[in-house]
């Protein structure tokens, strides 16, 4: 359940607030970020307000409606889908401040305002989904998403107070598991398939080489990224046992660990502003690159391309 109140309800905000902020950076060249444009930053504001407005109105009447309204309780998820629900939430966080920030910057908010108030809609964005889970029966307040929901706008909000630059960004990258075959619940299409199965997720921390370094002897774009995904997830806590009258395949349910090379577009540049738009957009993926991975049941295993 909580994998659905983060992959449908999240994403609403988090494409309102990342298409600001790909539109925005794309038309800018040189702007002048500290002389403010209140036209610009009056359509921010309305637009940040209506994609608020309209995820809090999609959970009160249109999510939850079926549910029963109970007293505020708590619900430990904490072990839940081996945390890869955390990296989710962690991940749209993240970038949900990133482009309330780049949005107020266009606009010619200061630095330090911009990163006052955009800084922290990443937990803004995200909190109403977990008051929400709390009041209605079957889902429940978790503090572990209110963490992952914090580091995520604190890894951005810190980057940007002390290097002025993301050095470490949040990626994502997707590749069918095939696990949605065995249970309806990972999806029924490719594209249910895409949001709900965790086996297909792989959350990255990818750091620019040069900014973790200082070196000058590598390309500015060439990264190092280390990632985190999941294998045999089939339910929450634990796989079924029956499925549809049959036994259900014993599935060893494991964590991967993940270690390779990416690119930081961010650092190739161009002056065609639709291109911009393109890398800037394509800096939330994780380019596939050679990788080595360690899990518990093949040790140390070598992809030569991993997506």
């Amino acid at each position: 359940m909580k994998s659905k109140t983060l992959t449908y309800i999240i994403l609403v905000a988090f494409l309102s607030l990342f298409g600001i902020a790909g539109k925005v950076s794309a038309q800018l060249s040189n702007p002048p970020l500290d002389t403010l444009n209140k036209k610009k930053l009056y359509s921010i504001i309305a637009i940040e307000g209506g994609a608020y407005v309209g995820g809090i109105s999609f959970l009160s009447f249109v999510w939850y409606k079926d549910s029963e309204r109970v007293p505020f309780h708590w619900y430990d998820d904490s072990k839940g889908y081996l945390q890869m629900d955390k990296g989710g939430h962690a991940f749209t966080a993240y970038h949900e401040s990133l482009a309330a920030y780049s949005a107020l910057r266009w606009a010619g908010v200061s630095k330090k305002k911009a990163l006052l108030f955009g800084g922290p809609v990443g937990l803004i964005f995200q909190t109403p989904v977990e008051i929400f889970d709390g009041l209605y029966e079957n889902w429940g307040f978790s503090w572990t998403d209110m963490a992952a929901n914090t580091l995520g706008a604190a890894l951005f909000m810190s980057q940007e107070a002390l290097f002025d630059k993301q050095i470490v960004r949040m990626k994502f990258s997707y590749a069918p598991s095939g696990y949605p075959a065995y249970h309806h619940s990972l999806g029924e299409s490719e594209l249910e398939s895409f949001f709900l199965d965790y086996n297909a997720h792989t959350y990255w921390l990818s750091g620019n080489i040069n900014g973790l370094t200082g070196t000058s002897k590598v390309p500015k774009w060439l990264n190092v990224a280390f990632g985190y995904s999941a294998n045999g997830v089939i339910k929450e806590f634990s796989n079924p046992t029956f499925y549809r009258g049959k036994p259900f395949p014993e599935l060893d349910r494991y964590r991967q660990y993940l270690f390779s090379l990416d690119i930081d577009f961010s650092q190739i540049k161009t002056r065609k502003k639709w291109l911009r738009m393109v890398l800037k957009t394509l800096n939330i993926i994780k380019v596939p690159f050679p990788t080595l991975e360690v899990n518990r049941i093949d040790g140390l295993k070598f992809h030569p391309v991993y997506f």
